[in-house]
């Protein structure tokens, strides 16, 4: 009888290097498949085909492929429900044990306790690891035990934490340049094409890994949307093409405010694990009284950033363009459809969740709750960000304006679609009365 190998289950960790539960797998000796899975449950709410996310990914597992070659390596690759295919896997492979790493948005904790489920039906074992953050779950809370929802305090303990912790890092890619990873010898192996699996290659240009030379310089330049000033990592540590212990070792010794950048996303982390509530509905449940306009046509000109208001323009074509948006031009847009236009924030998000390349569901839910004043440390319902000051402020030569505003400054660019004095008053009046309950 064939031995049983191992699998390691890729999903938001597409390294070979400084990866927690490959190195495990491989550590465990046993001959190992590699696999990733295109979950059709979540490919199938993708409204473009041509989604940019999908070709990154597409992209990552190739050169993953490639690499995985060099040392005798394969990778698996399938398509479907996640729980169909590896009943699939179990009656063709009988594993002893699949390895993969922790994986924290809701759908993605029952897709994972389903098949750990499952699997030991079977009697494979269900093993898996944290990778993707330094602190997860309950390693960061208040004396009394209870989750932090100010983010302040959260870091302050984060750090205190993380002082007395040693950063490991665990050597996967070492283990397979040392020939200490034993492969299991498939077959046949597909890797269909994009096209393949239903999808057209995007034409969007990625964002390169080499992050550094930002970091010294990123305290004092990085709400400067028309300087090269971010490393736009972003998108890499989402899709876990880097590892955060390397980026956490960075910034730890090169730059205190990005560092709190990284601990900003933990704490995120830390809310959705905690609050997964928020996913649907107001942190801050008295916020769901307010009663939004939701003109649709509103939303439509903010989304073509036709708005008259040029750096809030600026960053809605930034965003469909290229699929990213600078940090601060984000919140600006955010504040100005939540509290100019009066648009449920919810609609904002969702419609980042669409374009953005980075879309992280905690740390996208967070930002938009936060603008909107309904979510943890939230900025109060009061602070409506004026975008000409904001402009003043941080595009003072209109670098940024002028580079995605082409028409900027000719009769051709609309007047501002609501005066900023009248929306400011009528965002005002209506939070109070929601909030007051009235």
């Amino acid at each position: 009888m064939p031995i049983s190998p191992n699998i390691f289950w890729f999903r938001r960790d597409l390294r070979l290097e400084d990866n927690h539960g490959l190195f495990q797998a491989i550590s465990s000796g046993k001959p190992l498949i590699l696999l990733f899975i295109f979950d059709t449950e979540i490919l199938d709410q993708l409204k473009d085909r041509q989604d940019a996310r999908l070709s990154f990914i597409y992209s990552s597992l190739q050169n993953l492929k490639d690499k995985l070659q060099s040392f005798g390596g394969y990778l698996l690759l399938k398509h479907g429900k996640p729980l169909e295919i590896w009943e699939k896997l179990v009656e063709e492979f009988h594993p002893e044990s699949v390895f993969t790493n922790h994986d924290y948005e809701p759908y993605a904790i029952q897709r994972d306790q389903e098949i750990e489920v499952f699997l030991k039906t079977k009697g494979t074992n269900f093993y898996s690891f944290k990778d993707q953050v330094i602190f997860e779950k309950d390693e960061v809370i208040k004396e009394d035990g209870k989750p932090y929802t100010v983010f302040t305090p959260y870091k302050r303990k984060w750090l205190e934490r993380f002082s007395r912790t040693q950063l490991i890092t665990y050597p996967s890619l070492d283990l397979m340049e040392n020939g200490k990873a034993n492969f299991y010898k498939l077959d046949s192996l597909e890797f269909p094409s994009l096209e393949e699996l239903g999808f057209k290659k995007s034409t969007l240009v990625f964002p390169g890994m080499d992050y550094k030379p930002f970091l010294k310089n990123y305290a004092q330049n990085r709400d400067f949307p028309g300087l090269n000033s971010t490393s736009r990592i972003s998108v890499h540590l989402r899709f876990g093409t880097i590892s955060i212990r390397e980026l956490v070792k960075s910034a730890s010794q090169e730059s205190e405010i990005y560092m709190s950048e990284l601990i900003w996303r933990e704490f995120y982390f830390t809310i959705l694990w905690h609050f997964p509530s928020v996913v649907h509905s107001s942190f801050r449940e008295e916020y769901d009284r307010i009663p939004w306009l939701n003109r649709e046509t509103d939303f439509e000109t903010w989304k073509e950033g036709n708005t008259g208001y040029p750096l809030v323009d600026a960053g809605m074509r930034e965003l469909k363009e290229t699929g990213f948006m600078h940090n601060r031009v984000r919140m600006v847009v955010a504040s100005f459809l939540t509290k100019h236009l009066l648009i449920d924030w919810k609609w904002g998000e969702a419609y980042f969740a669409e374009k953005l390349l980075d879309f992280e569901l905690s740390s996208n839910n967070g930002g938009w709750q936060w603008a909107a004043g309904s979510g943890v440390d939230a900025a109060p319902y009061f602070r409506i960000f004026n975008p000409y000051e904001q402009e003043k402020k941080f595009d003072p030569q209109h670098l940024y304006i002028k580079k995605w505003v082409k028409e900027w400054n000719t009769n051709r660019y609309p007047l501002p679609m609501v005066d900023h004095k009248f929306a400011r008053a009528r965002c005002l009046d209506t939070y109070q009365k929601a909030l007051k309950g009235n």
